[in-house]
């Protein structure tokens, strides 16, 4: 948590937490702060006599506050485990502070909690500049989007369809208690969370994790067998591997990074597919291609990662409102570097986990009107392409663009 403040990706934080078996509760610990960030930072401005300028105790009173607030009965072992986690940091002369602040919150909750949630910061849990943006963007419906983004992600299974059946797998996971409901294609979604290798077959390549919204990529390229396909941006490989279960394709997956790519090879090996798995650069064709055409191109391009922020909570605050024009050039300089390697009448996916039109309709509607010779096609129950976060679903935005022969 301390390491998000300082402007630094949450998993780079978790990383270096040490012994490894503590990671899972320290994500739990951070991932509750980070998502009632907006409302927990302004109650410990109103709490604190003086600014705080350590970083690291500013954590620790964000992360106790944000667990009194969800576990107001735990109350006291909460507070002396706070206090007792300042003397681990070093902080002897802090234990007074710790113990301070949060019994001060203890008492003032109710009335400091209804007085920050009037405002939208701390009603929604998400910065101001991306509220107004939202609310631009979609009128009717960016408050659910904004509240389905601080609830906890459903845990969404994609079965393998090459190993077995949506309804053979259904069967192994209620015979192994688990309960699921179909979603339809080879989605379930699962009644409650787990550990990935507690899912039967799993280690056995019958089932990977993947959201509904992930899903929806692979079916609408329309993959025929012995098609030339290049998924670009290919890592971890999910919806490369999804694109393999549909179809015997000739496919290369690229990425730019190296460690990222291994992923890429470990999932296709557990659900025993093949790829050509290549570093390249997306942007800069001459580091992968080999001048042959694709008949499918998948660019499913780096955006904001704002449409996934309930599975990456640290992104809502370390984005700034800037970063969207900057990732909007960046997907344009990509998006016309892959065009040029499609082959006439085949087809291209431009996807993005993001909920910005800027990154999304805006930045396709600037390509068509560059290239009279492409054509986008419509997307079966997908409308205009973007998908908001929902109790099924994170946020995608998916046009599926031909080139005219």
């Amino acid at each position: 948590m301390g390491r998000v403040l300082a402007g630094e990706n949450l998993n780079a934080g978790l990383d270096a937490v040490r012994p490894r078996a503590l990671r899972p509760a320290a994500q739990d610990l951070s991932f509750n702060a980070l998502r009632g960030y907006g409302l927990l930072d302004a109650v410990l401005e109103r709490l604190l006599e003086r600014p705080l300028k350590d970083r690291d105790l500013r954590a620790l009173l964000l992360v106790a506050l944000a667990e009194l607030a969800s576990r107001p009965q735990h109350a006291h072992a909460l507070v002396h485990q706070a206090v007792e986690a300042a003397v681990l940091l070093g902080q002897l002369r802090a234990k007074g502070l710790v113990n301070a602040v949060l019994r001060n919150f203890q008492r003032r909750a109710r009335p400091l909690v209804a007085e920050i949630e009037a405002t939208e910061t701390g009603r929604f849990r998400h910065p101001q500049w991306w509220i107004d943006r939202l609310r631009a963007a979609y009128p009717d419906r960016w408050q659910e989007a904004l509240r389905a983004a601080n609830a906890h992600p459903p845990m969404t299974l994609r079965v393998n369809l090459r190993r077995t059946s949506v309804d053979a797998y259904f069967a192994q996971l209620g015979a192994a208690g688990m309960g699921a409901r179909p979603l339809g294609g080879a989605a379930l979604l699962l009644d409650r969370p787990c550990r990935m290798e507690a899912l039967p077959g799993f280690r056995e390549g019958l089932v990977s994790v993947q959201d509904k919204g992930a899903q929806a990529a692979a079916p609408l390229l329309k993959v025929g067998p012995g098609m030339r396909v290049l998924d670009a941006c290919a890592a971890p490989g999910g919806k490369t591997a999804h694109l393999l279960e549909l179809a015997d394709c000739e496919l290369l997956a690229i990425d730019l990074s190296a460690e990222r790519l291994a992923r890429v090879v470990e999932n296709l090996h557990r659900l025993g597919l093949a790829a050509t798995v290549r570093q390249g650069d997306a942007a800069s064709p001459q580091s992968f291609w080999d001048g042959r055409p694709f008949d499918r191109i998948l660019a499913d391009v780096p955006c904001s990662a704002s449409g996934v922020v309930r599975r990456h909570p640290d992104i809502r605050w370390l984005r700034r409102s800037s970063d969207i024009a900057a990732f909007a050039a960046a997907q344009a300089r990509m998006l016309e570097a892959l065009w040029r390697l499609l082959a006439p009448g085949g087809t291209l996916l431009y996807a993005t986990c993001s909920v910005f039109p800027e990154e999304n309709g805006l930045q396709v509607r600037g390509f068509l009107d560059r290239h009279p010779e492409a054509l986008k096609m419509p997307l079966a129950g997908i409308g205009d392409g973007q998908i908001l976060p929902g109790s099924e679903t994170d946020g995608f935005y998916y046009a599926l663009l031909e080139k005219k022969s």
